[in-house]
């Protein structure tokens, strides 16, 4: 097969721009397809600062901020949280662009065989490539496990009784929201822009939590602390899966890199791309199968993959969890060292750190917790709630933090 390109990547967000850039760089043949790729970027990207590589410059943070967390009582979670600047972030990426082939366009499906694989766009265009990878963002399923959430933004001040300067909130499990039933937590974040991000936040739920719930939530809570919005505040809406099964053709989000216990996944991908881009470097002009096994080898290594199945036992054991004993969970879990923290929230292939901080946050859980941290590893994937609120909301778009 007479091939145009190396490597074709879909989708042009943070993940398939930093590795479609980073395949350029290495001399490969790259292309990016994506449906719009001027479309601006309206989501809320976040990351744990230490998690960023270092080659994000300054021009693509928004806010740094010390983080804390409240679940029965308040801890500091003892690392900076930071928001990026999208345009920012975007402008980097596109910067590393130079080389890559843009097209345009919606693409149908991908053929892949052992001469590489053959992309077919909406327009009745074909794309040939020796490698496809998919970064085209998360992709809902029947029975996903969701995070959704309901956001507004005002100015820093107005939410000064939530967020003091240089801070943020990460969690907030407190029930000022004033309902029973599945739970819920504030998400309140500097923007750097003079103004606060406060977001209702339900970490995961299969079906997920409505949106309606989670705004009337929201104001309830907003009122409890005397925080008023102005009629023409900005709102987000979020509404991503956080249990994708690991895709060998996947990047980003498609992989998936999502984090089942924050919903992160930029900073893991800004961070892999250049491995990624290696691996398929040293492979090519080689087999095509050769170098897809490279690229997902660098992404699931045998230790990321046990992490994976971890953190998704994890993600079933708080679906199990009755609503009442949530805030309980992080209590304990908010406890833990430093290190075994940072471990559980971001070393995606150090298996040993992971295990060492599932083993400390049994030893401090009571027994009845106890159980319910290791009976979903011998049960199958959980069913509907405990709390009746099904259902799902339409208008929603995906943000991915």
């Amino acid at each position: 097969m007479g091939r145009a390109a190396d490597v074709l990547v879909v989708g042009g967000g943070p993940a398939g721009r930093a590795l479609a850039g980073a395949c350029a760089r290495l001399g490969l043949r790259t292309g990016l397809v994506d449906r719009a790729p001027d479309r601006p970027w309206r989501s809320t990207f976040a990351a744990w600062a230490d998690e960023l590589p270092a080659t994000v410059p300054a021009s693509a943070i928004a806010s740094r901020s010390r983080g804390r967390a409240i679940a029965r009582t308040e801890r500091p979670l003892g690392w900076e949280y930071t928001v990026l600047d999208v345009d920012g972030l975007r402008a980097h990426l596109d910067a590393g662009l130079a080389g890559v082939t843009l097209h345009r366009g919606r693409v149908l499906g991908t053929h892949r065989g052992p001469d590489g694989a053959t992309t077919r766009l909406a327009d009745g265009r074909t794309l040939e490539a020796a490698v496809v990878l998919e970064a085209s963002g998360h992709r809902p399923r029947d029975r996903s496990a969701e995070q959704t959430a309901h956001g507004t933004v005002v100015d820093a001040h107005a939410a000064a009784p939530l967020v003091a300067p240089g801070e943020a909130l990460f969690m907030d499990w407190r029930p000022h929201h004033g309902e029973d039933g599945w739970p819920t937590f504030l998400y309140a974040v500097p923007l750097g822009d003079g103004t606060v991000l406060l977001e209702e936040t339900s970490l995961a739920r299969r079906p997920g939590l409505p949106l309606p719930v989670l705004r009337r939530r929201l104001a309830a809570r907003l009122d409890h602390h005397g925080i008023a919005v102005p009629a023409d505040a900005r709102e987000e809406r979020v509404r991503f899966p956080v249990d994708g099964p690991r895709s060998a053709t996947g990047f980003g989000a498609a992989a998936p890199l999502v984090h089942p216990a924050t919903g992160f996944s930029v900073a893991t991908a800004l961070t892999l791309a250049p491995a990624v881009a290696a691996a398929l470097a040293r492979s090519l002009p080689g087999p095509p199968e050769r170098a897809r096994r490279a690229a997902r080898d660098v992404v699931w290594s045998p230790s990321a993959r046990a992490v994976h199945l971890l953190r998704r036992r994890g993600l079933e054991a708080l679906l199990r969890m009755p609503p009442a004993t949530v805030p309980a969970f992080f209590e304990v879990f908010l406890g833990l060292p430093p290190r075994h923290r940072w471990a559980y929230l971001t070393a995606r292939d150090d298996l040993g750190a992971m295990l060492a901080a599932m083993s400390a946050l049994f030893a401090r859980s009571d027994w009845s917790q106890r159980a319910r941290l290791v009976a979903p590893a011998l049960l199958p994937r959980s069913g509907p709630p405990w709390s009746g609120t099904g259902g799902s909301a339409a208008g929603t778009r995906a943000t991915t933090r």
